[in-house]
């Protein structure tokens, strides 16, 4: 029996989720441009990479990513999603990009085939049963010596308790489950990734984002961002 309190594909079709979030669909602003040079740091594709983009959203990073490789397809299970993607695709057409409603634990491309999987701001909607599905589909789906790509929340970050406490920003009720470094790198090993980058990153708010760069070392609180690459080993 279905549990009626769990988020999943209904929630972001129906809910007010994906409706005017001028912080995510301003593609020039600070914090997305932020987001996006944040995730190619973690591993910049070559012209000639195919990539799945799991969990695409509004298509922020499907789009980024198709200016600079061969072929794009951003996976989301969420029709609304595919939908606002699409009508983006219309105004921005791009041939190298297609967008597939599916879920990212079964996404029903070819096995093997693809050069880097990008998981950027998923893992934190994603519930514990349904995380070691992805990250072992992001596996089927790579080519020996492809690289997964983690980009996620820090639940310990003082921006992150402010916002899961409802104090001075709203807590985002679609965040069910953040991991922490130890649980992403270890979900990597267990399905057969090694791990190629495991860090930290600072936020896009200027002042904080040196005090981060300066003190996360030594302060939790100060860990924005994990991001994590994992490797899918040559035969």
């Amino acid at each position: 029996m279905s549990d009626p309190t769990r988020i999943g594909k209904e929630y972001y079709d129906t809910s007010a989720y994906f409706e005017d979030p001028t912080h995510l669909t301003d593609h020039d602003s600070r914090f997305q441009r932020y987001r996006i040079s944040k995730v190619l740091e973690l591993h910049r594709p070559s012209s000639r990479d195919r990539i799945v983009d799991l969990g695409c959203g509004w298509g922020t990073f499907s789009f980024a990513l198709a200016d600079l490789a061969q072929e794009v397809v951003g996976i989301d299970f969420s029709a609304k999603s595919i939908q606002l993607c699409n009508r983006r695709l219309e105004r921005d057409p791009h041939d190298n990009l297609r967008f597939v409603c599916a879920d990212a634990g079964e996404t029903g491309l070819e096995a093997g085939a693809w050069d880097l999987v990008v998981a950027a701001d998923l893992f934190e909607h994603l519930y514990p049963d349904d995380s070691m599905r992805v990250v072992r589909e992001a596996f089927r789906l790579l080519q020996p010596g492809g690289r997964l790509s983690i980009w996620t929340p820090h639940r310990g970050h003082v921006l992150e308790v402010l916002k899961n406490h409802d104090i001075l920003l709203k807590r985002d009720v679609s965040h069910v489950d953040y991991k922490s470094m130890a649980r992403i790198t270890g979900m990597l090993l267990d399905a057969g990734f090694r791990i190629e980058r495991a860090y930290y990153a600072e936020s896009h708010l200027p002042g904080l984002r040196l005090v981060e760069r300066l003190l996360m070392g030594v302060a939790p609180m100060l860990r924005r961002r994990i991001a994590v690459v994992g490797q899918k080993p040559e035969r």
